[in-house]
């Protein structure tokens, strides 16, 4: 009987292998960074081959750290999650990528997604896929490829070039690749790139025309947790063994249901790279008119799809790692609360990080980040401060967009995520939104939730309600702040938002 089950949680900045026990704890862990391209401003790139090199290393690291390597009857099934929009194209016969793979964050497809915006305005598919016309989706940034290096449109149009998001990317390698690999995307990640009806959950054929994208070099649209799976790793590969590949989910959505959130009206907010909220709105989309995503929950197998709404924040814990790698404020990311605390308020500086435009509720991409009240009492405790209040106003924007749209009103609001161990941070968060934070026992929940996705499909848990059971508190943090000093700090941040417009021509 099989102990464990497998999830790689493939990131923005780092890729890592998790193993988890029935009790949804964690067993081994396994982690290791990709580097980062900036080849001109706003353009942000990843190496697929490093992504897939370092996916391999940290599954064997990981199997060797729980004690599994060799031991092939010891792991259920598999899960992926994955950093969603990031978009790449490739070889199908060498499994060679025809470009770097293009990060949610870069911008661009600006000029691409302001041509289509000419005929229909920002919201020009928004009935159909739940979304703006942005720079973060993957759509656009297909085209982009298409357009902009030299015989991709023609191996697409022969067949041999094959999109997918960094999940598939991932499943295709680890199913076999150029021999076997299946071409799968579940319906989380596909729903992400602007391409995909919310309704039908089938790619939108109008849309495809518009943007001309072939068709053929589209993945198979399927389950978040499928049973069928989508074949099983390869072991001739890194796991060494042929497990069942059977759960995937965009990063976001896997921490919905590594939350539990299985109901309509629960809400988690991810604060890792960027900070991510989203509120399950249960088996009916709903339309945003407060500059939210319409996006898929999950589909749990055959039963109907659950929807979400989200608000997207793009830079979040980047910031720490720009005050790091870019100013040497720190010389580790964790440094950070250490300096902030030093001081007792912000100085009356606000950090707008706008690095790749606003998103939600703004989705302005002509902003660019700026840091508003300098004076010359001012001094980097401050600066360090500011940088961490920054994430907890971008959230509490998005929690207003939230309740504008859906009238629910959070008594709690769950939180993972790499950022939830910086308490400052967390404090701050409950006062600004004047709710309690909690953080799970289990902090790391995208992974755990494509892990339960895998194991659901295989009845390693029977159902959600057995997930729920494994969903424990590990602390708690209630509202402290004046109503009236909540209200000024949100006031002074709104004045320092509407600075960052307009800057790019």
């Amino acid at each position: 009987m099989p102990q464990f089950i497998a999830a790689i949680d493939q990131g923005t900045t780092s890729t890592r292998c998790m193993i988890f026990d029935h009790s949804g704890l964690v067993v081994s862990l396994a982690q290791k960074e990709h580097h980062q391209i900036y080849p001109q401003p706003g353009w942000v790139e990843h190496d697929p081959l490093e992504i897939w090199e370092r996916t391999q290393e940290v599954i064997r690291e990981a199997t060797v750290k729980a004690g599994i390597a060799g031991h092939p009857s010891s792991l259920a099934a598999l899960g992926i999650t994955n950093q969603r929009e990031t978009t790449l194209v490739w070889d199908r016969r060498t499994g060679n990528p025809f470009y770097n793979a293009i990060v949610w964050q870069d911008t661009r497809t600006k000029d691409i997604c302001d041509e289509l915006a000419q005929n229909g305005g920002q919201d020009r598919f928004r009935g159909q896929v739940g979304l703006p016309l942005a720079t973060y989706f993957s759509g656009p940034k297909i085209k982009w490829i298409l357009d902009n290096v030299a015989g991709v449109r023609a191996a697409a149009e022969r067949g041999d070039a094959l999109f997918g998001n960094i999940d598939t990317w991932v499943i295709w390698w680890l199913t076999g690749g150029p021999d076997s690999g299946s071409h799968v995307t579940d319906v989380t990640n596909a729903s992400r790139t602007m391409l995909m009806d919310l309704t039908t959950l089938d790619w939108d054929d109008d849309i495809l025309r518009i943007l001309g994208i072939p068709r053929a070099m589209l993945p198979r649209i399927v389950a978040s947790s499928d049973p069928a799976t989508w074949g099983t790793t390869s072991p001739d590969g890194p796991f060494g063994a042929a497990y069942p590949v059977c759960g995937d989910l965009g990063d976001q959505q896997a921490a919905l249901v590594g939350q539990t959130c299985f109901s309509a009206g629960e809400a988690k907010n991810t604060y890792g790279t960027g900070c991510f909220m989203l509120l399950n709105t249960g088996n009916q989309p709903v339309q945003s008119s407060s500059g939210l995503l319409t996006t898929l929950g999950y589909k749990l197998g055959s039963q109907p799809a659950v929807y979400a709404l989200e608000g997207s924040i793009a830079i979040t814990g980047a910031l720490v790692q720009w005050l790091r790698d870019n100013l040497g404020l720190i010389n580790q990311s964790a440094e950070i609360e250490t300096l902030a605390a030093t001081v007792n308020d912000n100085g009356g500086i606000y950090f707008v990080p706008a690095f790749s435009g606003l998103f939600a509720p703004y989705w302005r991409s002509d902003a660019r980040g700026a840091i508003v009240g300098m004076t010359r009492y001012i001094n980097k405790a401050h600066i360090a401060r500011a940088a961490l209040e920054a994430t907890a106003f971008q959230t509490r924007e998005v929690l207003d967009a939230m309740r504008k749209d859906s009238g629910v009103e959070l008594k709690a609001l769950k939180v993972d995520g790499g950022m939830v161990y910086n308490e400052l941070l967390m404090q701050f968060q409950a006062d600004l939104l004047g709710v309690p934070v909690v953080r799970p026992r289990v902090a790391e929940t995208t992974a755990l939730g494509a892990a339960y996705a895998a194991g659901l499909a295989v009845g390693f848990w029977e159902n959600p309600e057995d997930l729920r059971a494994n969903w424990q508190v590990d602390k708690t943090w209630q509202p402290v702040m004046p109503a009236d000093q909540r209200q000024r700090l949100y006031h002074d941040w709104k004045r320092a938002v509407e600075r960052t417009m307009n800057w790019v021509e």
